[in-house]
């Protein structure tokens, strides 16, 4: 009698390629946010093993802030022409040049939250009725409450009270008109489970994610990466440190921390031994205690 035994890995990967699929056959006009960070490269590495031997039938979506780290929007040009994917980047900027959002200022200025009124004006150009993320429940206390099928109103909100069960993996993508759907495959990993994957897998990912010599200052309890967006406060002093990310958003809004791991091996032996959460080091969860369940709100990924 033959057996057939999952490994963990094997166990994530199928029930992720099984949320994809059905993406893909309840939903017209599905696409995949991606921000150039580890999760949402799994993401798309899954769709593509998903659809195996045809091309993604999805276009990545990245929401481009105009603050980005330059050699993000060089990974994410260079994946998105390797796997002859649609590239669908929305502009923050054109979004402020337009009207539509008002620049933030002030010491602590960022352009994450304008992200939201970008997106939603994608979301309604494009048609888009379900939009497939890398956020996964382990990493701050607002994604936890998810579903695989996260429901979105009219107006692009999420309500953590109105959203439906999914037992025995039965997932409901009906929806009303104007309504649409955040979808989740890689909600139940964990960011230990997303390093062994891309090890297991040989998935390239930015260098960013390894320990690398960068000009940094000391904000918030991290080595924020000095750039052309960065004006220094007094007692802040610019040094070159070995660092490297373990989360990729804004370069104005996310710290490093010092490290030696300079291979992937290296880096899941750091992430076993680590004590903070992986985004304990983005100055956008840091306004409020609630900041990520405010921006969810409000339409943000």
């Amino acid at each position: 009698m033959s057996k057939y035994n999952l490994t963990h890995l094997k166990e994530l990967e199928s029930e992720a390629i099984y949320v994809i699929r059905e993406v893909y056959s309840q939903f017209e006009k599905p696409g995949i946010l991606f921000s150039g960070g580890k999760d949402s490269i799994v993401v798309t590495h899954l769709a593509r093993k998903a659809f195996w031997p045809a091309k993604i039938p999805f276009p990545l979506v990245h929401i481009d802030t105009g603050h980005n780290f330059p050699e993000t929007i060089q990974f994410r040009d260079n994946l998105a022409e390797k796997i002859g994917a649609e590239l669908i980047a929305p502009s923050v900027q054109e979004s402020i040049d337009k009207g539509r959002v008002r620049e933030e200022t002030g010491k602590d200025a960022s352009r994450n939250w304008l992200q939201i009124t970008t997106l939603l004006d994608a979301i309604e150009e494009h048609q888009f009725d379900a939009l497939m993320g890398g956020a996964r429940r382990d990493e701050e206390k607002a994604r936890a409450k998810e579903r695989f099928f996260s429901h979105r109103d009219d107006f692009g909100q999420w309500d953590p009270k109105n959203q439906r069960p999914e037992l025995w993996n039965l997932y409901n993508g009906k929806k009303n008109f104007g309504e649409h759907f955040r979808v989740f495959p890689i909600s139940n990993w964990t960011e230990m489970d997303v390093w062994q994957y891309i090890l297991a897998e040989n998935i390239d990912i930015p260098s960013l994610y390894i320990a690398h010599n960068r000009d940094v200052i000391w904000r918030n309890n991290s080595w924020l990466p000095m750039s052309e967006y960065i004006q220094l406060r007094e007692g802040e002093e610019v040094v070159n440190k070995q660092v490297r990310f373990r989360t990729l958003g804004d370069i104005t809004i996310t710290g490093g921390v010092e490290s030696g791991a300079d291979t992937v091996e290296k880096i899941i032996g750091e992430v076993a031994a680590a004590r903070q959460t992986e985004r304990g080091n983005r100055a956008d969860d840091k306004r409020s205690e609630t900041a990520m369940e405010d921006r969810k709100k409000e339409g943000y990924f």
